[in-house]
This record gives structure tokens, C-alpha cells and sequence, in this order.
């Protein structure tokens, strides 16, 4: 009653052991490509880890980079306008994480909340009535009397650029993790698991327990068993190149480092074009919002002085370092891996599995 193992000779094997058998071969198929993708999902988890770690660093350097800036600088308003910049580095991370959001959105929003502070403190540095519909009229006017200039618009467009490429490769990379999940996990067709038995199992029913399977016979198998796998190659190929691409354009002159270390500057300068505006800008605000309440005699603006660029930190230094060395590893190492699918059944053939050195194996029938 054998249905796989069928031989002219007496067998020691019962249609039990060959049910057996294909649980067997399933299950050390799912652990022999787990086995081979280790390495490579390891590497890609790996550098996930260390683009996040690096990128974060960065992050946290330009926004304490920004927030040194008001405290100088613009000492009146430093306390206020913490929030905004810790929102604003916020929106940033979720946005290279993949979060629903734009660049565009998580710029604009700081400039709404930046300019109510701008106005009240450094522009009018007398006003006590700061409401909180004084201050959503001024949030509101913002976006229709641009205070801030081209600064704000100059600052989403070298953001975008440089923040795209870094955002496509953090997907791309959960994108690699997921297909190499999705490969391990293929399950097995009925005639791919009697042909593994055949060729694995079969000789122990003729007590021949020391036999392998011939290399041309084990690939024939393989490659029937891992056909719709293997079509991944060309795709997979593509997947690589993309990578290569996205890693080129972080390190290209939109580099991620350059304008997340520019957004103090960006900030800075759009200030200042602010304050140099500032009679026009009130005469405006006083038309749309009406003219809020003063103090007598106005605060001293004395010390709203631009300060002058930080010198790069050892902090900066390594991270930038640290990213541009783990791009480059990894993707060397991704391009190594260019024909990981079209080679997945000459891999599993390899080493125990079959017989290189004897002159005799197994070829599904008989020991030749």
C-alpha cells in the first residue's frame, strides 16, 4: 500500500513512515531556507537598526541645535518655543519611518505655531494679551501674510529632497524583510514533498540509510520545488538596485546630515526676515486680528542678536560617519546577495545533503 516508496524488493517502510516522512521533509525545508536567510535578513534587520540609531542621533543633535538657537538668541520666546521644535523633529522621524504625513505639513505647522511668538515677543515685545483666539488669528494670518519670507518654502524643499531618499529606504528595507518572510513560509505542493521523500527517504525503506542523493537529481527536485520562489529573481535584482539607488541619493548633495544640521540656519534667518519686516507685519495683523493689549513702556529686545553657526560637535561627527560607513557595507553586501532567488536550489543542494565525493548515490529509483 506505499504510494511514494514503491520497489520491487521486500521494503521495511508502512504508508505511516511515509506520512511521516513528508512531515519530515516539509519541516526541513521550512528550517533549511530559514537557514539560508538568515544571513541575509540579519543584515537588513541589522542596518534598519543602525540607520535608526544614527538617524536618530542626528536628529537629536539638529534639534538641540535649534533650541540652542532660541536660547541665545532669542531668549524671550526660548521657553515657548520648545514645544514647537520638539513637534517639529517629531513629525520628521514619523515621516522617514513612513508615517502618513509630508514634509511640507510638519514645516508649515511649526512656522503657525512659531509665528504668534515671533509677533508677541520679539516684533511687539509689550504684548500681555496673547488669548488664545488672538493667537490662532495670528496662526491663521501666517499662512496668507507670510512673514517668515522664502525661508519657509526653501526649508520644505531642501527637507523634502533630502528627507525622501532616507524615508524610501527606511520602507524598502521592512519591504526586504517581508518578502524573505513571505519565501520561508511558501508552503509545499503535495508533488513537491513526495518528490523530496522519493529522493531522501526512499533508499531507508530499502535500509540503505547511508545513501545521498546524486547532485543532478537533487537539483532537478529543488528546482521544481522552488520554481515559484526562484521567479522572484528578477524582481528581487531590481529590488537590490533600488537600494543601491536610494543609498546614492542620501549620500548625494541632498545629503540628510547637511539639511537637518540646516534647519537652526533656516529658522534663523527666516526670524530675522521677520523682525526686519516687522512695522509692515503689525499694520497687517492690526487690520485682521485688531490691536491687542500693551504694557507700559515695551520690553527690552537688547540681546535678539543672530548668534553664529555652532561648531559641528564630536556627536555629529560620528553619526555622519557611522551612516555613510553602514550604507556602504550594506549595500555592498546586498549586491553580493543579487542572486540569492535564482541560486536558492543549488544552495540547498549543497553540503550534506547530497553525495560529491562517492561514486555512488541515490537517483530516485535506484543506487547508481
Amino acid at each position: 500500500d506505499l504510494q511514494i516508496c514503491q520497489h520491487r524488493a521486500p521494503t521495511c517502510c508502512t504508508k505511516k513512515m511515509e506520512e511521516s516522512y513528508q512531515a519530515a521533509v516539509r519541516r526541513e525545508r521550512t528550517q533549511s531556507i530559514q537557514a539560508l536567510n538568515f544571513e541575509l535578513k540579519y543584515m537588513i534587520v541589522g542596518h534598519i537598526t543602525a540607520f535608526q540609531e544614527a538617524f536618530e542621533s542626528l536628529l537629536r543633535f539638529a534639534e538641540n541645535r535649534t533650541s540652542s538657537l532660541f536660547e541665545t538668541a532669542y531668549r524671550p520666546m526660548a521657553k515657548e518655543a520648545a514645544e514647537p521644535v520638539k513637534e517639529l523633529f517629531t513629525d520628521i522621524s514619523l515621516y522617514i519611518l513612513g508615517a502618513e504625513t509630508t514634509v511640507e505639513s510638519a514645516v508649515l505647522r511649526f512656522f503657525d505655531s512659531l509665528f504668534p511668538l515671533v509677533y508677541s515677543r520679539l516684533i511687539n515685545p509689550g504684548i500681555t494679551d496673547l488669548s488664545e483666539d488672538y493667537t490662532e488669528c495670528l496662526r491663521l494670518t501666517r499662512q496668507d501674510i507670510n512673514p517668515f519670507g522664502h525661508y519657509s518654502k526653501n526649508m520644505v524643499t531642501e527637507l523634502s529632497k533630502s528627507l525622501w531618499a532616507s524615508r524610501m529606504l527606511s520602507q524598502a528595507l521592512s519591504l526586504g524583510i517581508e518578502v524573505i518572510n513571505t519565501t520561508e513560509h511558501a508552503a509545499l505542493t503535495k508533488e513537491c514533498s513526495k518528490a523530496l521523500v522519493k529522493m531522501q527517504y526512499c533508499p531507508h525503506c530499502q535500509g540503505l540509510t547511508l545513501i545521498r542523493p546524486c547532485v543532478g537529481y537533487c537539483l532537478n527536485v529543488m528546482r521544481g520545488c522552488l520554481a515559484s520562489v526562484s521567479e522572484l529573481d528578477a524582481q528581487w535584482r531590481e529590488y537590490i538596485s533600488t537600494l543601491e539607488y536610494l543609498t546614492n541619493e542620501m549620500a548625494a548633495s541632498h545629503d540628510l546630515e547637511i539639511a537637518l544640521t540646516g534647519i537652526r540656519n533656516s529658522i534663523n534667518e527666516a526670524i530675522l526676515h521677520a523682525q526686519l519686516n516687522g512695522p509692515q507685519l503689525s499694520a497687517t495683523v492690526d487690520k485682521v486680528c485688531g490691536q491687542p493689549k500693551q504694557q507700559e513702556g515695551n520690553l527690552s529686545s537688547d540681546n535678539i542678536v543672530p548668534v553664529k553657526e555652532a561648531t559641528e560637535t564630536q556627536t555629529f561627527v560620528m553619526a555622519h560617519a557611522s551612516l555613510n560607513n553602514k550604507r556602504r557595507e550594506f549595500i555592498n553586501y546586498m549586491k553580493r546577495s543579487r542572486t540569492f532567488y535564482a541560486s536558492i536550489a543549488e544552495r540547498l543542494c549543497d553540503g550534506d545533503l547530497v553525495m560529491r565525493d562517492s561514486s555512488t548515490c541515490w537517483n530516485g529509483e535506484d543506487v547508481v
